[in-house]
């Protein structure tokens, strides 16, 4: 019979043995089948073998198992043995132990009797030595022998404190309470030894023998020694208190000079004569000046409410109250310099200031807190020195004529001020750091509030007169971006030195936008002197018969003049601007206004044919070109322009494609025109497009067809997420004549496209004053530019030229119009514009905000 081969009968012995697959490698081929009868018989014999196996294998284990029960079995019969071993070494052991404690008993006994005997010993010598000391210690005082005195004094108090424990036993009792006795005396010899020496004027000759007893009172402890130096001040403020408080007169304010000279005498007097007689660790001097402040302060605050509480009416004299503060805040000076050590840092200016928590403690302030309470006076003499100067400062020229005219000039008054608030804040700042200071901050942005109304303000609109000429709306500019950033200082410095529970009352940020809104409406000034040129330009344009135009030509006549005069017009304004934020804003306003021009005039030039479209629109990109140039004016040749500006400027002229690519679609067949506005107009409002078909002079009758196929295209899934009105079209109108915009009116345009005047109209700057105040009024959702797009530097808004407002009327409306402008500054500070990249430049390298 024919065996398996080799390979095959290992496979049976695999893990992962799959017979399938084994048959198909044995019977590879139908030629094999013939073996099929060995291969069966190879399997049978490998199984009996494996049987074969199996049964010796388990025969062998079953061996195993019988020999491991029989060790068990012996292991159990031997337990029993060693129990009983283990039992007997535990026996012993106890035995052990017991006569080892038996062995050493009576060596405890011994070591116990010894430590016993020590201690007694210990304790009998003490003993004796503390009734040696006790009777040396008497015979010492009563021979007045005060320097022996001290150093026995501290033995005995040493040895009574160690007998603490024995009190109980009646003999160590009195001991201690002889000892107690004995300290007493000494007490009493010692401080009658003092007043003694004073009363008598013997202190030169018994300065030793005083000194020596000093260290006594030392010994005596804290008590003791506060007792005598509390003498000694009372002793040495005697007479100050009989002179200064027993006359109405050298108690007064008036002579608040010659306490401090008393004090200045009597130290002398310590120092000469007394100071040898005290430890230096007994800081004798800054007691006897201690009590002299708080004595003082007393007295002033008792004098202050009697100046208040005065039956003749007359109010306590201000001035007098500072220069007291003043004598006394130089007093409390020198006391800490001598004290000390360090004098408090120097408040003399702003910027040297520090907080009140890292000034020395000591005798700082200790005097000059009686003033506190009457520093109300003060701030209200400041706020009545404020008031008088806001009407002189609105008087003053913008700026000496006389002078050259530089870029960067500022308003003079702007640095009196601001100078006039550094010296305020300093003396407040010297005596009070908190509600004083926070009132004076409350004074200081009231009248900011009025600096930039009644004077930058009312500057800036010429007093609803002429308006400013560029080199007054320059300084203007300069002076709100200066108080801007000076007014952020201001608010640093006096957090850094109020309270820290009052920080957060300290806000100063609603005056600094104010100046923010000032310097929005200086540069939209320059940009309505620029538009004010380009009159005749629009006039022109409008003038123009779109309607018969046949041919388009290369551009209209009226274009090149328009890019002259707004690169004159431009280039002249921007040699003023120093900073390149007010630069960037100058030509970001310009750009928006002159494109809601073109778009107005665009609405004025009805009818415009598809021809006229197209032309407008090759007149257009001219317009586009020349104004992406505006921020290379000034620059070196091949300069290019900012990618922000550039991107800026195209969403804002936008617009205008938007418009004349409609016009330029014919009304026939009319799906194209209906399809063509929803595309380049892109809403679903009918007003809008009967706009659209009035300019291209559709007549009503024909435009009902057209508003029907519009109306069932807006209700079609894709249109129904149009908007409902385009704001740029909503506030363009068709009928409306052929002159400039009211001021107002421009300033109620949101989104900026719109609010330019016509063409036809004029730039007055004499009504521009009262439509600043009216736009004021309104509000600042209704004010016109929007801010900077991404990376934008300022975002100055609208102001538009209009017609006269009554004076009246601006009258009713002056509470409103600073916390307008407050807002106005918020706009371009915080949530675009000048705010969103500081002064240094913008994120995508633009030219920076002057905000924050």
């Amino acid at each position: 019979m024919p065996a398996l081969p080799s390979n095959a009968i290992n496979s049976l012995d695999s893990p992962n043995y799959d017979p399938i697959e084994h048959l198909n490698a044995i019977f590879s081929h139908p030629s094999t089948l013939s073996s099929a009868a060995a291969v069966n018989t190879a399997i049978h014999n490998h199984q009996d073998a494996l049987d074969a196996e199996i049964a010796h294998l388990v025969a062998t284990q079953r061996a195993s198992d019988v020999t491991s029960v029989a060790h068990i079995q012996a292991a159990k019969s031997d337990l029993p043995a060693l129990f009983t071993q283990i039992d007997s070494v535990r026996s012993r052991a106890v035995h052990t132990e017991q006569s080892i404690t038996e062995m050493t008993a009576d060596i405890k006994r011994l070591d116990a009797t010894k430590r016993n005997l020590t201690l007694s010993m210990t304790a009998l010598k003490r003993l004796q030595m503390l009734t040696t000391a006790y009777e040396q210690l008497r015979g010492l005082g009563k021979t007045r022998q005060y320097r022996e005195c001290a150093q026995l004094l501290a033995a005995v108090l040493q040895l009574v404190a160690h007998f603490k424990s024995y009190r109980s036993i009646d003999q160590i009792a009195a001991l201690h309470r002889s000892v107690v006795a004995l300290q007493a005396e000494l007490l009493e010899q010692v401080c009658d030894d003092f007043e003694k020496s004073w009363m008598q004027g013997e202190v030169a000759a018994r300065r030793g023998m005083l000194a020596e007893a000093c260290g006594v009172m030392d010994a005596l402890g804290d008590q003791a020694r506060a007792r005598l130096v509390t003498w000694y001040c009372n002793t040495m403020l005697r007479e100050y208190r009989q002179v200064f408080r027993g006359s109405d007169e050298a108690g007064s304010l008036d002579n608040i000079a010659r306490r401090y000279s008393w004090f200045n005498r009597m130290i002398k007097v310590y120092d000469h004569e007394h100071a040898s007689i005290f430890p230096p660790h007994w800081r004798v001097g800054e007691m006897l000046a201690n009590a002299f402040c708080e004595g003082t302060r007393d007295d002033f605050k008792a004098i202050l409410q009697r100046s208040v509480r005065r039956t003749d009416g007359q109010p306590l004299d201000v001035n007098l109250l500072l220069s007291c503060l003043q004598e006394t805040l130089n007093f409390e000076h020198s006391l800490e310099k001598r004290f000390i050590g360090d004098s408090r840092s120097s408040i003399d200016t702003v910027n040297t200031m520090a907080s009140r928590d890292d000034r020395p403690h000591g005798m700082g302030q200790i005097i000059s807190e009686a003033f506190e309470p009457y520093m109300t006076l003060w701030v209200e003499s400041q706020d009545k020195q404020l008031a008088e100067l806001i009407p002189k400062y609105k008087q003053q020229p913008l700026r000496n004529l006389e002078e050259e005219f530089a870029p960067q000039m500022v308003i003079p008054s702007s640095t009196e001020l601001f100078h006039f608030y550094r010296i305020s804040l300093a003396q407040c700042a010297k005596l009070s750091t908190g509600s004083r200071l926070l009132e004076l901050s409350r004074t200081f942005g009231k009248y900011l509030d009025q600096y930039g109304q009644q004077v930058l303000l009312h500057s800036l609109t010429g007093g609803f007169g002429p308006g400013p000429s560029i080199e007054d709306a320059t300084v203007i500019l300069n002076t709100a971006d200066y108080c801007y950033l000076t007014c952020n200082q201001l608010e640093e410095k006096i957090r850094s030195r109020i309270d820290e529970e009052l920080k957060g009352e300290v806000d100063l940020q609603a005056q600094a936008d104010g100046f923010i809104g000032i310097a929005s409406a200086a540069i939209r000034l320059m940009v309505k002197r620029v538009e004010a040129s380009l009159d005749q330009v629009w006039r022109e344009m409008r003038n123009f018969p779109w309607a018969r135009l046949e041919t388009v030509t290369d551009q209209s006549s009226y274009v090149a003049e328009m890019l002259r005069l707004i690169q004159s017009s431009a280039t002249e304004t921007l040699r003023y601007l120093h900073k390149p934020q007010y630069s960037r804003a100058f030509c970001d306003n310009l750009v928006d206004a002159i494109a809601v021009a073109y778009c107005n005039n665009v609405f004025q030039c009805k009818p415009v044919s598809e021809v006229g479209a197209e032309q407008m629109l090759l007149d257009s990109y001219a317009l586009k070109k020349a104004l992406m140039e505006l921020p290379t004016l000034l620059a070196e040749p091949g300069t290019q322009p900012p990618a922000a500006f550039i991107k800026r400027a195209t969403q804002s002229t936008s617009k205008i494609d938007s418009l004349l690519k409609t016009l330029q679609v014919r009304p026939s067949p009319p799906e194209a025109m209906v399809q063509a506005y929803l595309i380049h107009i892109a809403d679903r409002s009918d007003t809008n497009f009967r706009k659209i078909l009035e300019l291209k002079g559709i007549r009503k009758p024909d435009q009902r067809s057209l508003i029907d196929l519009f109306n069932a295209h807006c209700q079609a899934p894709a249109n129904l997420t149009l908007p409902a009105a385009s704001p740029f079209l909503s506030a363009l109108q068709v009928s409306a004549p052929a002159q400039a915009l009211s001021a107002t009116a421009a300033l109620k345009d949101p989104s900026g496209l719109n609010s330019s005047p016509l063409a036809g109209g004029r730039f007055d700057p004499a009504t521009f004053g009262s439509a600043l105040m009216s736009a004021a009024r309104e509000g600042v959702d209704r004010l016109g530019t929007p801010t900077l797009g991404s990376g934008a530097g300022s975002g100055f808004n609208e102001s538009q030229s209009g017609s006269p407002q009554p004076a009246d009327g601006l009258k009713a409306g002056a509470a409103n119009i600073n916390e307008n402008l407050k807002s106005f500054g918020k706009f371009f500070t915080r949530d675009g514009g000048f705010g969103r990249f500081g002064r240094g430049g913008g994120a995508d390298g633009s030219a920076g905000g002057v905000g924050r």
